[in-house]
């Protein structure tokens, strides 16, 4: 004697759908939080890489382009010079690039 209808039943075919859409969104938030992360925990502080505060260039040399090793920076200046220079800034050596 009640009037509240009856809800109906998804078809199985319909239910096993709506179960493998539900654990497809879990997979993809999970990997989403997995993979920030890891972004978060793995990159590097920023500090690792910095330019020593003594480098200077020498007068009338201006940089082109600058690469960081372990203990030494490398500078390209714009008149084709490869400059290295220690990690305290000292020039070790000056390479005229030949650039055709």
């Amino acid at each position: 004697m009640t009037d509240t209808p009856e809800e109906p039943r998804l078809p199985p075919s319909l239910q096993f759908l709506k179960v493998l859409v539900i654990v497809l969104m879990i997979t993809m938030i999970v990997g989403v939080i997995t993979v920030v992360g890891l972004l978060v925990t793995r990159m590097p502080d920023g500090n690792s890489a910095a330019l020593p505060h003594d480098l200077a260039l020498p007068q009338g040399k201006t940089a082109q382009a600058v690469t960081l090793g372990k203990g030494w920076v490398g500078v390209v200046t714009t008149d084709n010079h490869f400059m290295l220079f220690d990690a305290e800034g000292k020039l070790l050596q000056d390479i005229a690039l030949q650039i055709p």
